[in-house]
């Protein structure tokens, strides 16, 4: 798959703006980083689960005089 050049990605920027307008940008660019987001969030617990990692249990807020495993 080519890699779009500098030309492709202006009209690309000109097409959005006249679309959507100046005002919706910043909207639709914060929703494009929320899903970039949760994708990687998804995919890093989905590489876990298969690899068989689990998520370490929290450490005990106790101080060590006050444990009851002794």
């Amino acid at each position: 798959m080519p890699v779009p050049g500098p030309m492709e990605l202006i009209l690309l920027l000109v097409i959005v703006l006249i679309i959507f307008g100046p005002g919706k940008l910043p909207d639709i660019g914060n929703a494009v980083g929320k899903g970039i987001r949760e994708f990687r969030k998804a995919s890093s617990d989905l590489e876990d689960s298969v690899r068989g990692e689990s998520k370490r249990p929290a450490p005990d807020d106790k101080p060590a005089g006050e444990r009851s495993d002794r």
